[in-house]
């Protein structure tokens, strides 16, 4: 059936906007020939042949896919094992696996707030948080990034009885954290939850490398702690963590659980396998901050246009969305890939090579990077 006029016209009205804003998002078949420098598997989990190996053993010993919803007849013994293993991880009673951690988010803001609860949002969230409040219904306001001051004045203003701060951990564009303690001290003041939303520092901070949060801060101080898999840990997937009674809670009322397949259990017994790895294995973590502290004293020197963050995220900010592209370009032709952000997805005016670094980078992989990127500040305006 014939797409009609109007729908036309909607789509390629905009496309042409997007197009002409040079914002155009283009998919490219990742090449393994190239180096990354993109991708989020900080810890390079995903390529260890025990990870893999323990995901066709499990792909081999419960099937390809799960077959069901959980509540249905998918939960498996492997999903059981995990949720188990990663609540002992973060220091909590219990925890839910997602398929995806915008599952997760989506699934923890339908199920907790409606139309009389109040959320409050740093201003840099993750887009599944704010897409999670739109679908709930809820009153939401965002703060000035990491400004607790702000947060504290809007919070004073609400008159509602329910009210749930929400940050991420590791913000992902930027690569700065959240002040997990001043979040925790506002939100008990206000007789708020806290939901932090940890996809970044889960593997990489932490005791144990169980992130910004982890047993550190217990359950009354954030009640609501979100993980993703497909990162650090090198696999696929989320899980929500905290007391039984949200747990209990998500699993009768959060859509985005109950109405979908469980995970494939191939991947919760390699995930079972990463976070082994992680507990067992620190010196990932260590090569990992050698790697970040030896790439920012060099860009420094450089003197490229880096952020602040002292995480695997490492933005260069190039601010115009022509000369990003640029320099993304440049990278492609000498066998690297970075991710080149613009709007929609960071403000105006606030384009990004968004470097990420990985525990399996050598010195060598990060000297090309930086020559590259040297090469890129003294030739491209």
């Amino acid at each position: 059936m014939p797409v009609s006029k109007a729908w036309r016209e909607r789509l390629g009205n905009a496309h042409d906007t997007r197009q002409h804003a040079q914002q155009w998002r283009a998919r490219r078949i990742r090449q393994p020939a190239l180096l990354d420098f993109a991708g989020n598997d900080y810890l390079g989990l995903a390529k260890d042949p025990r990870v893999q190996n323990a995901q066709a053993e499990g792909a081999r010993r419960f099937g390809a896919g799960a077959g069901a919803s959980h509540l249905v007849n998918g939960h498996l013994a492997i999903h059981e094992a995990l949720e188990e293993a990663l609540a002992t991880w973060t220091g909590r009673e219990r925890a839910l696996l997602f398929s995806t951690g915008y599952m997760a988010n989506l699934g923890v803001l339908q199920a907790l707030a409606d139309t009389d609860t109040a959320i409050f949002h740093d201003r840099l969230n993750h887009a599944s948080l704010l897409d999670g409040s739109a679908l709930s219904g809820a009153r939401s306001r965002r703060y000035h990034h990491n400004d607790i001051d702000d947060l504290t004045r809007l919070m004073a203003r609400s008159a509602c009885t329910h009210k749930l701060v929400v940050s991420d951990g590791v913000f992902s564009m930027d690569g700065d954290v959240a002040d997990i303690a001043a979040l925790a001290q506002v939100s008990q003041q206000h007789d708020a939850w806290l939901m932090i939303d940890d996809a970044h520092g889960m593997g990489v901070m932490g005791v144990n490398g169980s992130g910004c949060v982890g047993p550190r801060w217990s359950s009354q101080q954030v009640p609501i702690l979100v993980g993703t898999l497909g990162k650090a840990l090198g696999t696929g997937g989320a899980f929500v963590a905290g007391d039984a009674l949200l747990i209990d809670h998500l699993t009768q009322f959060a859509r985005s659980y109950v109405y979908t397949t469980a995970q494939p259990p191939g991947v919760a017994a390699a995930t079972l396998q990463a976070l082994t790895i992680i507990q067992r294995e620190p010196e990932h973590r260590e090569r990992l901050e050698r790697r970040i502290s030896y790439f920012r004293e060099e860009a420094l020197r450089l003197n490229l246009p880096l952020g602040e963050s002292r995480t695997p995220i490492q933005p260069l900010l190039l601010k115009s969305e022509s000369r990003l592209l640029q320099w993304a370009e440049r990278l492609h032709h000498a066998g690297i890939d970075v991710g080149a952000i613009r709007p929609p997805t960071v403000p105006k005016g606030e384009s990004r090579l968004r470097i990420t670094l990985s525990a399996r980078h050598s010195r060598g992989d990060i000297d090309q990077l930086l020559e590259t990127l040297d090469a890129c500040r003294r030739e491209i305006s």
